[in-house]
């Protein structure tokens, strides 16, 4: 296991060199993978573990979208996909990719499949950390484990065709064989790790919670659509709000920063942008510190967890989820990006 040092701070992390796939695939021979759940991040896991070498069956509901887009995926029905319940049987390591909600509905089933030495592995430390609001106790008999890859399933599946990988938490909550670390890592790296860095469950769930509520997703909407309404109240047609919003952002700036970071990205602006930012950064942080302070203690008290549970156990969950996403979709910033998108020129 290597380290990383920030400042006074060192951290474990496993990276391809040092626990390459030829590894992963010795230690994972034997076992048999059944990912339960073709949602989000099923897809990307299972196909990369098989393109990998790796036993693995797909468990999803028949009849279903995501059983179609299976199938359509090159999974066969009765040899590699099954229902939940049979792929949960066959199972030596069971990753329960289900949603939050569908991981609390499907967990009666799941717990009376797992054998003693079993690993339950998890992409989301959700159900585990909130056992008292969800029921999912493991039993004292198999591992328990985590990889949590810091995107969604697409951009791992993406990533890992490209011949890159995207960078993965791990955890482990409960070690019942003594092989829960090498099957963690294992499993890490089949499934298109860049490298893992050590986590635990709890401390996965409350970073993600902030971190899409946050930056990468609420926070991000909504800094998109104050500036948006901005620029459009002071007379700046659709396409040069958006373009200014975000079309820069995510087309010309953000892939500095992941290059070389923030002070890269500075770096390549003009004087003038370099000047606005560095003095409007303070006011940002000092105007939404509080914002995340806020949500980050509802995270940790369990409100947030609250909030997703009981909107799932809703009946029409699923309908009133699609006429906020229609909403958000056809506001004039996303239709003025749908028409901004079309005019991008193709490389040739």
């Amino acid at each position: 296991m290597a380290k990383i040092t920030f400042g006074d701070i060192e951290e474990n992390v496993v990276t391809r060199e040092e626990f390459n796939l030829d590894r992963a695939r010795e230690i994972l021979k034997d076992e048999t993978v059944a990912v339960l759940g073709y949602g989000v991040q099923g897809p990307g896991q299972s196909l990369n573990l098989r393109d990998n070498g790796i036993n693995v069956i797909v468990g999803q509901r028949k009849g279903g979208a995501s059983w179609d887009k299976a199938i359509a995926d090159g999974w066969v029905e009765g040899e590699n996909l099954f229902s939940l319940e049979e792929a949960a049987k066959r199972a030596t390591i069971v990753q329960y990719l289900l949603s939050d909600a569908g991981q609390i509905a499907q967990w009666e089933m799941v717990k009376s499949n797992l054998e003693p030495g079993n690993a339950l592995y998890f992409s989301h430390g959700f159900g585990v950390t909130y056992k008292e609001q969800t029921g999912i106790i493991p039993p004292e008999n198999v591992d328990v484990i985590l990889v949590a890859p810091k995107g969604s399933g697409t951009s791992l599946r993406r990533l890992f065709v490209a011949g890159k990988g995207l960078n993965s938490s791990y955890a482990i909550f409960q070690d019942a064989t003594g092989k829960a670390f090498e099957r963690v890592v294992a499993l890490g790296i089949a499934v298109g790790s860049g490298y893992l860095f050590e986590t635990t469950f709890q401390k996965e769930v409350y970073s993600d919670l902030t971190g899409e509520r946050g930056i990468l997703m609420g926070a991000l909407a909504g800094l998109f659509e104050a500036q948006y309404n901005v620029l459009r109240k002071n007379g700046h047609s659709p396409s040069e709000a958006f373009n200014e919003t975000v079309e820069e952002l995510t087309q010309s700036l953000m892939p500095l920063v992941a290059e070389n970071g923030m002070d890269w990205m500075y770096a390549n602006t003009s004087t003038t942008a370099q000047r606005g930012a560095l003095d409007w950064r303070h006011k940002f942080r000092a105007a939404t510190e509080p914002v995340f302070d806020e949500l980050y203690d509802r995270v940790s008290s369990g409100k947030e967890a609250e909030v997703v549970i009981n909107a799932n156990a809703q009946s029409d969950y699923r309908v009133k989820l699609s006429e906020e996403l229609k909403e958000l979709r056809e506001s004039e910033l996303w239709r003025a990006g749908a028409q901004v998108r079309k005019l991008r020129p193709e490389r040739k």
